[in-house]
């Protein structure tokens, strides 16, 4: 996400220029990271209606905070911290007003991704169902995690962000980062083992 062709402005020239009052950056920047922003909020929230709430609230957040963008700074840990405070605020309002969501109870077509993963068109139909089925292990472990550790594994692993990244997305040490990214590897270790035949 963070690499575009030498022709394309990257986003910490959109983003500075939207923070010296060009408000078409701000459509160039959603145009970048919608998609982005829902997969690393459904990934923490595992409900696709809201990581698609949240990725507006993150944009207009974005807009809101455009003059506190420091020049110079890298942009992609500036928006998903932003995206990850709003994820851990949502979970905080879940904890003090518990409902059953409809959408919840109904299957999810999209295979819980929101529809926002892309299909291999060269698997054939048998390799495409044990994939299904892997992917949806994995994700089921993943969701099974404390929140804490949830954010380390969908970091690290689903957006590929170094340590040293994700502990200032999280405002954290990169040692801590690397403690709860070890407990969260373990844990997936052990509930996947027996389902992926390890």
């Amino acid at each position: 996400m963070d690499a575009y062709p030498a022709s394309e402005p990257t986003d910490e020239a959109l983003m500075q220029r939207l923070a010296a009052g060009e408000e078409a950056a701000l459509a160039a920047l959603m145009a970048r990271w919608e998609l982005p922003l829902k997969r690393f909020l459904y990934r923490l929230l595992l409900d696709a209606h809201e990581a698609a709430d949240l990725a507006q609230e993150t944009c207009v957040k974005l807009y809101q905070r455009r003059e506190t963008y420091r020049a110079g700074a890298r942009f992609a840990p500036w928006i998903l911290t932003i995206a990850a405070n709003l994820a851990r605020n949502r979970r905080r309002w879940w904890r003090r007003h518990p409902a059953v969501s409809l959408a919840k109870l109904a299957p999810d077509a999209s295979e819980g991704t929101g529809g926002w993963e892309p299909a291999d068109p060269a698997a054939g139909p048998s390799e495409r169902a044990q994939r299904r089925e892997a992917a949806a292990a994995v994700r089921a472990a993943v969701a099974a995690l404390p929140h804490e550790l949830r954010e380390i594994v969908v970091l690290a692993e689903y957006e590929e962000r170094p340590q040293a990244e994700i502990a200032e997305i999280l405002g954290c040490t990169t040692k801590a980062v690397e403690m709860r990214l070890y407990r969260a590897r373990e844990r997936l270790r052990r509930a996947l083992g027996p389902a992926l035949g390890s």
